[in-house]
């Protein structure tokens, strides 16, 4: 903090930085604690994320063809509605550059 001048008191510029650094203290608390859930909530995905590739894993073991089953995965997150019409594209398109449709 920079002194006033000899004989010179000021006391309104040093109050506004007072409360300007608790404002900031307060704001930066506040900021921290968003950055500390945020990175939390990512050391939780990443976790997750483990465990998926672990089941997987374990449905590659066990036989299962894992490219269907994340097929199986992406097409249940639909609604019915949405999975007809995206097939219906597909084999306009399929039909459209000559592949048979199956």
């Amino acid at each position: 903090m920079i002194s006033p001048p000899k004989g010179r008191n000021i006391p309104a510029l040093e109050t506004g930085q007072e409360e300007a650094r608790n404002s900031n203290s307060v704001a930066g608390a506040r900021l921290k604690s968003v950055i500390e859930r945020i990175e939390q909530l990512n050391s939780e995905r990443a976790a997750i994320g483990e465990d998926v590739a672990q089941v997987y894993a374990e449905a590659k073991g066990a036989g299962y063809d894992v490219k269907i089953i994340r097929q199986i995965v992406r097409l249940r997150k639909d609604t019915q509605e949405k999975r007809k019409e995206e097939g219906d594209v597909r084999d306009a398109y399929m039909v459209a550059i000559g592949m048979d449709l199956v």
